[in-house]
């Protein structure tokens, strides 16, 4: 039997589809609790008026990490053992100005555009339709796109290999960036307030 281990933990691979579901609920949940099922909320981002999706993302990223790395710190996560997603520089460049295009468009990113739909929203369905068509086309004429999909890999490395910094600098240096993110962000959707409404 498969184990995921927590040092004194271990929790049965059989619970695995029984932890996702109940992680996938809570998600959306939290999603459709905090208004990310609202194409307006989630493009105000891009106009300047709403910035509770940089914000909600930027805090889950830093609490995140501090929390698996207090946890290596404390001996109950070994954080060499995690799973690093593999990096594809263009492959990550084309597919997130394609997903930033869609977002802006849309109103929607793929986790929300289900929220939406979850809840009958017609734009949402609309967004879902398009993602399902553009899964179709890439899957259809993946040996074409492959070169592009697996191009210029820089295997499963992170900011803290890159740099070779100390990872306690790295998060603080990102902790930093958030804290200024919403220091600017709260200053341009007041001036965009004060202009538009």
């Amino acid at each position: 039997m498969e184990l995921l281990i927590f040092n004194s933990m271990s929790i049965a691979a059989s619970w695995d589809s029984i932890i996702a579901i109940c992680i996938g609920i809570a998600f959306g949940f939290v999603l459709e609790s905090s208004g990310f099922s609202s194409s307006r909320k989630m493009a105000g981002v891009f106009y300047g008026y709403d910035f509770a999706v940089l914000k909600v993302f930027f805090t889950a990223a830093v609490v995140a990490v501090i929390g698996i790395y207090y946890l290596d710190y404390l001996g109950y996560v070994d954080i060499t053992k995690l799973y690093i997603h593999p990096t594809y520089v263009w492959g990550a460049i084309i597919g997130g100005a394609i997903m930033g295009v869609g977002f802006v468009a849309g109103g929607f990113c793929p986790g929300t555009s289900l929220c939406g739909v979850a809840i009958g929203k017609i734009d949402a369905w609309v967004y879902l339709v398009g993602l399902l068509i553009g899964i179709f086309i890439f899957s259809e004429l993946y040996a074409f796109f492959e070169p592009i999909y697996n191009g210029y890999s820089l295997g499963n490395v992170t900011l803290i290999d890159s740099f070779g910094w100390n990872p306690y600098w790295i998060i603080f240096i990102f902790s930093i960036i958030a804290i200024v993110a919403f220091v600017v962000s709260d200053i341009v959707r007041k001036k965009i307030k004060k202009v538009f409404y």
